[in-house]
């Protein structure tokens, strides 16, 4: 069958198309005929070589196939979208059963796609670990990119008071605001609490989603509430943020927690209630996922050096 492949750790021009052998499915496993396969920062630093340990990382020598994220169809004619720790990169693929949910009518691959890693990312952000209430205000930052979208979208079908969402550029506010916020602010840290507080009617607010890290982080404490919860699952600053201070959490009563999908879908599998509650909304036009462009499988290391490159927008997917 047709694949990519990295036989050493690297950049995308470490990938290159090969013809392998059809993989087997063993038992509480599925063989898919794969549609069309996400690509995302983690097939990247798998083939950098940089998770060697934990959920993230492969088994086996190499060659390797990357991808973690496919849809397509089982031998019963099921169309399903599934979660595979490598392998995603190839006209087929194998699928542990609980990690495989069926699809909905009128969801395309892309929205589908778009579902796994950053739709469920976004959904535990605020049930599982920020336990939104309804009429409570949220801050969502990088509101424009894969998660903060969903986000600023589910804050809303979860019964959000208030959303308010960041982002680095005029386009990016103003798409934020079409997606359902109710105030877009630049999320620069210098005047962060004056600006979030200004766009919640003078109040500091409930929650904050944080996906950069840094001075952003350390600003966006002093924005939070009475019991505020701010949820860190990122740092795409790659900046520092300052030494956190029990005491500053005490005086309000703030809670800071961080979340990483991957030991979660390790530990309970991809499939169930959240993924399906995502791919009803998705059917019923409630959500809408933000999908970019589509490659050929032959031009994944394109797709890679697009998205490292930031010239992309939205799930991009590859077709084999």
């Amino acid at each position: 069958m047709r694949a990519m492949q990295y036989e050493r750790f690297g950049g995308p021009e470490v990938l290159r198309e090969a013809d392998v052998p059809d993989p087997v499915a063993g038992a509480g496993e599925s063989l898919v005929v794969v549609e069309a396969a996400g690509v995302n920062f983690g097939d990247i630093k798998q083939i950098a070589g940089e998770h060697t340990e934990g959920p993230y990382a492969p088994e086996g020598p190499l060659p390797r196939i990357p991808g973690m994220e496919v849809v397509g169809r089982t031998p019963d004619g099921r169309r399903a979208l599934g979660y595979v720790a490598q392998g995603g990169y190839a006209a087929k693929t194998v699928v542990a059963d609980r990690d495989l949910v069926a699809l909905p009518d009128g969801v395309s691959a892309g929205e589908a796609l778009a579902l796994l890693v950053q739709g469920l990312t976004a959904w535990h952000l605020l049930r599982s670990v920020a336990r939104i209430r309804p009429g409570e205000s949220v801050v969502v930052h990088a509101a424009a990119g894969g998660t903060g979208s969903l986000a600023v979208q589910l804050a809303r079908e979860f019964g959000a008071g208030r959303i308010i969402a960041t982002a680095s550029s005029d386009e990016k506010r103003a798409f934020a605001l079409e997606l359902g916020a109710d105030v877009a602010i630049d999320g620069d840290p210098e005047g962060y609490r004056e600006r979030v507080l200004d766009a919640n009617h003078g109040h500091p607010v409930d929650i904050i989603l944080d996906a950069i890290g840094g001075p952003v982080l350390d600003s966006a404490l002093d924005a939070l509430g009475y019991l505020g919860r701010l949820v860190t699952y990122g740092a795409s600053s790659r900046q520092p943020a300052a030494p956190l201070a029990p005491g500053r959490l005490a005086v309000d009563s703030i809670t800071v927690a961080g979340f990483w999908l991957i030991p979660l879908i390790a530990r309970k599998g991809a499939g169930g209630p959240a993924l399906e509650e995502l791919l009803d909304l998705v059917a019923r036009r409630r959500l809408r996922p933000l999908v970019g462009a589509a490659y050929d499988l032959g031009h994944a290391r394109d797709a890679q050096e697009d998205l490292l490159a930031r010239r992309t927008k939205g799930k991009l997917i590859l077709l084999p």
